[in-house]
Order: C-alpha cells, then sequence, then structure tokens
C-alpha cells in the first residue's frame, strides 16, 4: 500500500472509533450516580478495538479479523452494548475474503457461520437490555420462539456473507484479469520469439542460398578458366570465353532471383537438375551421369531443395575433386509401387589429395545440404571411401517425393 493509502485507512478506523464513542456516551446507563472508570472502560476498549480492526482491515485482513473477534469477547465479557457502529466490521469481513491468505479467508467464512449463531444465544440467554437495538435483539429475538431464532440466524448469515461473498468473487476475479494479463504477456513473448525465429530461419536461408549460387558459379567459372590458359586454338579460347560470360550472366540474374522476395521459381526456370549436370560438363569437368527409374514432377519446395543440395554437391566435387576423373552422378526414383517414396541422389567423386580436407563435416556447405533436407524430411550421407589407389567422397541424399496419381479422384 502506499502512503496516501495507509492514511486513509487510519483516518477511516479513527473515524469509526470516534462514532463508536459517541454512540456509546448516548446510551442510557443505570439510574444513579456515574460509576467508576472501570465500568465505562470496557466500552472504550471496545471501541477503540473495532476502529483499528476496520482501519487495519486493508493492510492486514488476519490481524484485522482477529482485532474483531477480539472486540467480540469484550463486548461478551464486559457488557458493552450491542452499538450500531459494529456493522463496520463487514468491511473486515470483506477485506479478509478480497485480500486475506487463505487461513485469513477460512477464518472469515467460519465467523460468517459461527457469529450469527453466538449473537443470538447470546441475545437469548443474557439480554439486551441497553443500547438502540433493544427493540430488535430483545423484544424480537429474545422470544422463546424457535422460528424467530432460527430466522435471526439466517439473517446474521445473510448479513455477513454478503460481502464475504463480494470480496471472495472480487479476489477470483482480480486473478483471474492477472492471469488474462499474463497469459496476454507470454503469448506476445511467444510471437516474438516466434518472429525473431522466422526472421532468424529466413536469413539463414537465403544465406544458404547465396552460398550455393555464387560458390557453385565461382567453381564453375574458375574451373572454365584455369582450363583456358591451356587452350591454343582461338576458337576454342573465344568459345570457352563465352561460356565464362554465360556462367557468370546466369550466376547474377540467379542471385538476384534469390534476393528478391518471391521470385525463387523452381527447377524449369533453372533449366532443371538435368541443365545443372551439363552446366558443370561445360566447364570442362567431366560428368557422368546415371538416372534409375521414371522421374516424377516434384513439389516446388522439394524441386528447390533437390536442385540446391545436386548443386552444392557438384561445386564440392569440382573442388575437392581430380580433374582427370570424371564426377559420378546417380539418379533413382522409386518404383511406382514402391512404399519408400524418396528419390536417392548420389554424387561421387575421386579425391584430389592436395586439396581435399580429413574433415567432411566440417564446411558450411555439407551443414547447409544437410538443414535442407531436413526441413522436408529427406536425410545427407557423406563418407569417404578409402580406396588405396582412389580414395574417393560420396555424398548421397534422400529427397521425399510425391506418390504417383492412381487416377482415383481423393
Amino acid at each position: 500500500m502506499t502512503i496516501r493509502e495507509r492514511a486513509v485507512a487510519a483516518a477511516i478506523g479513527v473515524a469509526v472509533a470516534t462514532v463508536g464513542l459517541v454512540e456509546l456516551t448516548r446510551v442510557p446507563g443505570p439510574p444513579g450516580p456515574p460509576g467508576p472508570i472501570s465500568a465505562v472502560l470496557p466500552g472504550l476498549v471496545f471501541v477503540l478495538t473495532v476502529g483499528c480492526a476496520v482501519g487495519a482491515a486493508r493492510l492486514a485482513p488476519g490481524a484485522a479479523l482477529g482485532a474483531a473477534w477480539t472486540a467480540g469477547f469484550i463486548q461478551l465479557v464486559g457488557g458493552v452494548p450491542v452499538l450500531l457502529t459494529e456493522a463496520s466490521l463487514i468491511v473486515v469481513l470483506f477485506a479478509a475474503a478480497r485480500w486475506g491468505r487463505p487461513p485469513t479467508v477460512l477464518a472469515a467464512a467460519a465467523s460468517v457461520g459461527l457469529v450469527p449463531i453466538l449473537a443470538v444465544g447470546w441475545a437469548r440467554t443474557v439480554g439486551l437490555r441497553e443500547g438502540y437495538v433493544r427493540k430488535i435483539l430483545f423484544d424480537v429475538l429474545g422470544t422463546s420462539s424457535i422460528t424467530t431464532r432460527v430466522s435471526a440466524v439466517l439473517l446474521g448469515f445473510t448479513a455477513l456473507g454478503v460481502p464475504f461473498l463480494a470480496g471472495l468473487a472480487l479476489r477470483f476475479l482480480a486473478r483471474a484479469q492477472t492471469a488474462q494479463a499474463a497469459r496476454q504477456v507470454a503469448e506476445r513473448d511467444a510471437y516474438q520469439a516466434n518472429e525473431i525465429a522466422r526472421l532468424q530461419e529466413a536469413q539463414n536461408r537465403l544465406a544458404r542460398d547465396v552460398h550455393d549460387v555464387v560458390g557453385h558459379s565461382l567453381t564453375v567459372i574458375l574451373a572454365q578458366a584455369e582450363s583456358a590458359q591451356f587452350i591454343e586454338d582461338p576458337g576454342s579460347l573465344k568459345q570457352t570465353m563465352q561460356t565464362i560470360a554465360n556462367s557468370a550472366r546466369a550466376s547474377l540474374q540467379d542471385v538476384r532471383h534469390v534476393l528478391t522476395p518471391g521470385q525463387e521459381s523452381s527447377a524449369e526456370r533453372r533449366g532443371g537438375l538435368d541443365t545443372l549436370i551439363e552446366t558443370v560438363r561445360a566447364s570442362g569437368h567431366p560428368v557422368e551421369s546415371k538416372e534409375v527409374g521414371d522421374a516424377r514432377p516434384l513439389p516446388p519446395e522439394l524441386d528447390a531443395v533437390a536442385y540446391r543440395v545436386l548443386q552444392e554437391m557438384l561445386t564440392n566435387a569440382i573442388k575437392h575433386g581430380r580433374r582427370d576423373r570424371p564426377v559420378l552422378v546417380e539418379r533413382r526414383w522409386p518404383e511406382r509401387d514402391s512404399v519408400e517414396n524418396v528419390l536417392h541422389v548420389v554424387v561421387t567423386n575421386v579425391v584430389d589429395v592436395s586439396t581435399a580436407g580429413g574433415d567432411l563435416g566440417g564446411g558450411q556447405g555439407i551443414a547447409g545440404m544437410r538443414r535442407r533436407l531436413e526441413s522436408v524430411g529427406g536425410t545427407l550421407d557423406v563418407r569417404r571411401a578409402d580406396d588405396p589407389d582412389d580414395p574417393s567422397f560420396i555424398a548421397a541424399a534422400l529427397v521425399p517425393v510425391r506418390p504417383p496419381s492412381t487416377g482415383v479422384p481423393a
């Protein structure tokens, strides 16, 4: 609570105690001279305790409820008359249900059940012959009618239960609002985290695409340029330079498509896997291609994965393979009745021991191929065949494909 709220609570407690003291002075006492101070002391302590209970209701609901019970005990033992000021104690019940801890809430619920019974029993056995409510609590409830006493108890339950239930309802409503606010914060944080992850994935995908396009194009151009220095025939040299220019132009166009959102098209625009193989073959590096099974069109997302993965495989084969030995490319399509609907793409090249590294998984290209395939449910296996005569690298990719159409509508 703030200092202002504490001051308001203290002022309310003082106001209740003041009203109780004024009301206590107006209660007619027994005939004769005024009694000693000890005769009025219980009343003073009673109204001060009531004021403290009401003032502390918001700050310390448990202590306020204990003070309310203490006031009732003082009234019972000291013979303090019933005052209208006592009605302010319903604030204590409300505060206990609204802000109290679970034990305080249970004690307040017990108070709602016990106070009316004890009050009616006290009015019946002791009698109330003084105070403003004598007509109600003595002339009416002090009768011998069981129905009247039961009705009085039910009335007490209602009078005390309404503020208690109101505090309990506001307590649950506040908790529900807090839970709703926490859920909204969690949803907003989750959305932001997903958005960041999406942007990071898009950035990584763009980096992989640029790596594949630029790396493959530069590798092909480099191979063509290296072979051009050994060409003596002007016509062949001109053809080789034209091929380099075409490769650079195609690479630039491919990079533009990658960097332009929504422009990454299918392998049909790129010319397909066969054209990719022919591009490598045109660079002067021998390539032997083999295709088994009936080829089928791939969905755009699988088509792009297959193209980029084969592109990176061929790039690695040119970089680390021997120029005098061909790169073997094998594509095996699944049979029409096969349960395994995957396209096997296997690229094998003889290792150039002067350029090949020992760690097959250390490059970004292999990691990028693996992430591409895993994103569509495929796998990548890269291994080295340590043949003493022809050590080679074998890269095998499994790309999921759609089952062949059966001609029956789905």
